[in-house]
């Protein structure tokens, strides 16, 4: 896995970045002791900081020839449909188990304390086409590798991950396959303690 930070690649110094890390809360030991979750909700209240979020995922893939965007549910949701309707692109969501209507394909993969499963429509993506994975958060890579493996499953390339907000070092580097990692921002830290 390559991993980028936009800082990193192109967007070092951009007010941008600093308005995108400071409109996301922290809160302290949620869902539970030890956690310091990267609350994105406060980030969509501000609309400057949410078009900033989606302008530069906007300006990285237009002109990639990408023909499908897969959101990740539910966060990935907000930020990969204005990504796909920018881009001229159609919008994929990864759901949970038993939330899509249609015939689907799924794939399970495993959490540091168990397993989930995401799920996909069978025909939403076709054989041939470049596809983009955005997600909120990535942490130890597992949810961005099942749905890595369950577009390749049906013959889409998959170009690159996206995320809003992401660990310097990745846990799970090797389960993306060697596919790009773009990140915006680091997560930010309270009292040194981080999610």
């Amino acid at each position: 896995m390559v991993e980028m930070f936009a800082a990193e690649n192109g967007l070092k110094g951009d007010p941008r970045l600093q308005a995108i890390s400071n409109a996301i809360r922290v809160v302290p030991h949620f869902p539970k002791q030890g956690i310091m979750f990267q609350d994105i909700t406060t980030l969509l209240l501000d609309h400057k900081a949410f078009k900033h979020t989606v302008d530069i995922f906007v300006d990285r893939y237009k002109g990639m020839d990408i023909s499908v965007v897969a959101g990740v549910e539910a966060r990935g949701f907000m930020f990969g449909t204005a990504i796909a309707l920018a881009i001229g692109a159609k919008f994929v969501p990864l759901r949970k188990p038993k939330k899509l209507p249609g015939e689907v394909i799924a794939e399970a993969y495993e959490l540091e304390y168990g397993s989930d499963c995401l799920e996909m429509h069978v025909g939403a993506v076709e054989a041939g086409e470049r596809a983009i994975v955005i997600d909120d958060l990535v942490a130890t890579g597992g949810t961005l590798s099942a749905a890595i493996r369950l577009l390749e499953r049906v013959g889409a390339q998959v170009v690159e991950c996206g995320c809003v907000i992401g660990l310097r070092e990745v846990k799970g580097q090797r389960r993306l396959n060697g596919k790009p990692l773009y990140i915006l921002v680091e997560p930010r830290e309270i009292d040194g303690c981080y999610y």
